[in-house]
C-alpha cells in the first residue's frame, strides 16, 4: 500500500521528470509546501528524504532542497587526426532521404528531424502577417525582386547588424531557405571535384547538397563545446588545395557548439591568408541561451572572402522557405546564378516574414523560445540519464534545439533507428552526419518537439532499445 509520503514524492517526481522544477532549482521550503498541499510537516520531510535517497534531490545546509544534475556528460571526443584529413567523396543521400520520408509520416513520433513543433513558432503572428500582406495582392501576380523584396532586405539588413556585421539592404539576396544559400555559395566557389572543409560531425542536409554538386569532404573534428578544431583546420588548408570551408559557428548541428569570438577572428584569419571562401551557416544564431546573440565570423575580418547564409526555417516557419545570402566578394556573381536558378522567392512569403519582424513580434517570439528550447533540452537530457544504457553521454549546447547522443561503442545507431522506427519512433543515426561513415555509435534528438506522453514513452522505449543492443553486443 502507497503511503501519504510516497505519494507526494512521486507527484513531485513527475514534475521533476517533465521540467516543472529544472535541474538545479530549488524546491519549496518544507512549511510552504505542507501549507499548498494541506499535508504535514513530517510528509514533507519523508517526501524529500525519499527523494534525496533516490538521487532526485540534495539538501544545501540553511537553503533547502534543489533538484539534483542528474549526471554530468563529458566531453565528446573529437576525431583522430590520421583518421580525419583525408578527402572524402560523399554518398549520404539514399540514407538521408529515405530517414526525411519517414519522418514525414504523421503516425511517427518524430525525435530526429530538426524541425520545431508548431507550439515554438510564432503561429499567430505569420497568420495576421497573411490577412495584412492581402493588399499586396498584385505583387501575386508578377514576378518579385530577383534580389528580394525591398521591404524584407530592409529588415535583413537592421538584424546583420546584431551579428557585428553592417550590410545594406542592396548586399542581401533573398533565397529560398538556407538549402539554397549554400548552394548558391558552394556554386560560385567550387567546380566539381574541388574539395571543400567541414566540421565533424555536419548537417547532413550539406552532405546531401556536397554529393550532388560531385564535391569531396575533408571532415575538420569539432569538439562539443569548442567547436571546429583550428589546428586540424590549419593542417588540412597546409596540406590540400581548400576551396571553401563551411561552418556553422553558432551552434552547430548536430552538436550545438559555440566558436567563441577569439576562434572567429583567427579562423578568419587563418582561412583568409590561404584563400579559402568561408561559408558561414547562421541558421541557429538568433537561437541562443545566454545574454547576448552571438557574432558572426563575417563581422570580424573586412578582407576575408566569407559567405553568410541565414534562414527563418528555425525560428518562424519552415514552409515559408524564407533565407537570405551576404557575400563582400561575390554578391554579383549571386544575385545572376539566383535569378538563373529560380528567378526569384514568393513575394507573399517574403513580405509576412518582413511583417513579423518589422511588428516587433518576431524578437518578441525569440525571447520566449530561447527559455522554452532551454527547458526542452534539459527535460530530454534527464531522460536520457535516466533511461538510457550506463555511459551515455550528451551533448551540452547553449543554443538551438538539438542534442547529440553518444551511446556505448558497441551500439550501432543504424540498427537502434530501424529497431526505433519498427515502434513507430523516428531517430537520426550519427553516421549520416559524416561522409566517411563515423559516429556509428551517436544519434541525433530534436527537443523541439511537443512534449506529450507519447513522447515520454518513445524516450523510455528508445532507451530500452539503446540497452539491449548494448547487453546483445557485450
Amino acid at each position: 500500500m502507497t503511503t501519504l509520503y510516497q505519494t507526494v514524492a512521486s507527484d513531485l517526481k513527475r514534475q521533476i521528470q517533465n521540467g516543472t522544477y529544472m535541474p538545479g532549482s530549488k524546491l519549496p521550503a518544507i512549511r510552504e509546501m505542507s501549507k499548498r498541499g494541506n499535508y504535514s510537516v513530517a510528509t514533507i520531510i519523508a517526501a524529500y528524504r525519499l527523494l534525496e535517497d533516490e538521487g532526485y534531490i540534495h539538501a544545501k545546509a540553511k537553503s533547502g532542497y534543489f533538484v539534483k544534475h542528474r549526471k554530468e556528460s563529458g566531453p565528446i571526443k573529437p576525431l583522430d587526426l590520421k583518421a580525419v584529413l583525408k578527402p572524402q567523396k560523399v554518398s549520404v543521400q539514399h540514407i538521408a532521404s529515405a530517414l526525411s520520408k519517414a519522418a514525414a509520416d504523421p503516425r511517427i513520433i518524430k525525435l530526429g528531424a530538426a524541425v520545431p513543433a508548431h507550439q515554438y513558432l510564432p503561429v499567430r503572428a505569420v497568420e495576421r502577417a497573411l490577412q495584412k500582406v492581402g493588399k499586396y495582392r498584385n505583387r501575386l501576380f508578377n514576378y518579385e525582386v530577383y534580389a528580394g523584396a525591398p521591404e524584407l532586405r530592409y529588415q535583413l539588413a537592421r538584424r546583420m547588424a546584431d551579428t557585428g556585421y553592417i550590410a545594406s539592404p542592396d548586399e542581401i539576396i533573398v533565397t529560398n531557405g538556407c538549402q539554397e544559400a549554400l548552394c548558391l555559395a558552394l556554386r560560385v566557389t567550387t567546380k566539381p571535384g574541388d574539395i571543400v572543409a567541414v566540421e565533424s560531425p555536419t548537417y547532413f542536409g550539406l552532405l546531401q547538397l556536397i554529393e550532388s554538386l560531385g564535391l569531396r569532404t575533408i571532415e575538420i573534428p569539432t569538439d562539443q563545446k569548442e567547436g571546429i578544431s583550428l589546428t586540424y583546420l590549419s593542417e588540412a588548408v597546409r596540406s590540400f588545395d581548400v576551396k571553401a570551408c563551411v561552418i556553422i559557428p553558432n551552434f552547430n548541428n548536430p552538436v550545438g557548439s559555440l566558436l567563441s569570438d577569439d576562434n572567429k577572428a583567427q579562423l578568419s584569419k587563418i582561412l583568409s591568408e590561404k584563400g579559402v571562401t568561408i561559408i558561414e551557416d547562421d541558421t541557429y544564431g538568433d537561437l541562443y541561451f545566454g545574454e547576448n546573440r552571438p557574432r558572426s565570423i563575417m563581422s570580424f575580418d573586412s578582407s576575408a572572402d566569407v559567405i553568410y547564409c541565414g534562414s527563418f526555417s528555425k525560428t518562424i516557419s519552415p514552409d515559408l522557405r524564407i533565407g537570405w545570402i551576404v557575400s563582400k566578394l561575390s554578391n554579383e556573381k549571386l544575385e545572376h546564378l539566383k535569378f538563373m536558378t529560380n528567378v526569384s522567392v514568393s513575394s507573399i512569403n517574403q513580405l509576412v516574414v518582413s511583417d513579423v519582424i518589422q511588428s516587433g513580434k518576431y524578437d518578441r517570439h525569440l525571447r520566449k523560445v530561447r527559455v522554452e528550447y532551454e527547458h526542452a533540452i534539459q527535460k530530454m537530457a534527464e531522460f536520457i540519464y535516466r533511461y538510457f544504457p550506463e555511459r551515455t553521454q550528451i551533448s551540452q549546447p547553449k543554443g538551438g534545439f538539438v542534442l547529440w547522443v553518444e551511446l556505448p561503442e558497441n551500439v550501432s545507431s543504424a540498427e537502434l533507428a530501424r529497431l526505433a522506427l519498427d515502434q513507430g519512433i523516428s531517430i537520426t543515426p550519427g553516421h549520416i552526419f559524416s561522409s566517411s561513415n563515423k559516429y556509428h555509435n551517436c544519434i541525433r534528438l530534436s527537443c523541439a518537439v511537443q512534449w506529450t506522453p507519447q513522447v515520454e514513452r518513445a524516450l523510455i522505449t528508445l532507451g530500452s532499445l539503446a540497452k539491449a543492443l548494448t547487453e546483445k553486443a557485450a
